[in-house]
């Protein structure tokens, strides 16, 4: 059984048709890409899974159970965690305090021991403190844990948004856009670690990225969205001589992505 499964899923905003039966399957432990132009629905798509916007129609199944219609909050709750194209960050707040809020909404402490401030409260916040700056050293930011999140440079806020994520302890990380904004050296770093932090923490990965390239050194498996229609599924070779493909990219005159 696949442990992400869109079924048929479909999306309507009055006469606009964003997805139109998407169906596609993310096994366990896979690196899966969405490709697709601006416009192509990859972001919508994400927004269903993650409980953002209810879909029109089909089944979003995680682990067997449909999840569709459940509130973000629960989705979370259940292992499923996501990165923003528009970064959500706590802008006041430090890059420790933004990782911690992931790590509380995983860990919660018994509202007693909170409320009365108990040794348990004081040990448990000493661990929450050492975990998040286990995951911002991970994410190469360690350095950076009392400096504000306003303050930091367009990748770095990319890769906090990963640790906030990452504090929720999730089993799917959905991607969207992380190398948005990196120059080539960059984007390579990235490649390698989100392939580490998948081997780490035992992770399945679905990323939405428009640097082509990028996904197809990464991914075992690639869908392409055109117009909220999946048009190709399949290995990043296949992908890549979809005659489909290159023609929503570059036209059917063009070359390949």
């Amino acid at each position: 059984m696949a442990e992400l499964e869109v079924d048929n899923l479909s999306l309507r905003f009055g006469g606009l048709q964003a997805l139109e039966a998407v169906d596609l399957e993310v096994q366990t432990g896979e690196i899966f890409g969405l490709l697709g132009p601006n416009g192509a629905g990859k972001t919508t798509l994400f927004n269903l899974i993650s409980g953002v916007t209810p879909a029109s129609s089909g089944e979003v199944l995680w682990r067997g159970g449909a999840i569709q219609g459940l509130d973000p909050n629960r989705i979370a709750r259940l292992g499923i965690a996501r990165t923003f194209q528009n970064l959500r960050l706590f802008q006041s707040l430090s890059c420790r305090d933004n990782v911690l809020v992931g790590l509380h909404r995983q860990d919660r402490l018994p509202w007693p021991d909170a409320l009365l401030g108990t040794p348990r409260a004081r040990r448990h916040h000493r661990q929450l403190l050492e975990r998040a700056q286990e995951l911002l050293e991970l994410l190469e930011i360690g350095h950076l844990g009392d400096q504000q999140a306003a303050g930091l440079s367009y990748g770095d806020r990319r890769r906090l948004e990963m640790a906030r994520a990452l504090g929720t302890a999730p089993q799917l990380l959905l991607l969207d856009e992380p190398a948005a904004g990196m120059n080539p050296a960059e984007k390579e770093e990235l490649r390698h670690l989100i392939r580490n932090l998948r081997e780490r923490f035992a992770l399945t990965v679905l990323i939405i990225e428009h640097h082509v390239p990028l996904l197809m050194r990464l991914c075992d498996r690639l869908a392409v969205l055109d117009f909220g229609v999946r048009i190709a599924l399949g290995t990043p070779e296949a992908v890549r001589r979809d005659p489909k493909v290159i023609a929503a990219y570059l036209g059917s005159a063009g070359t390949q992505p």
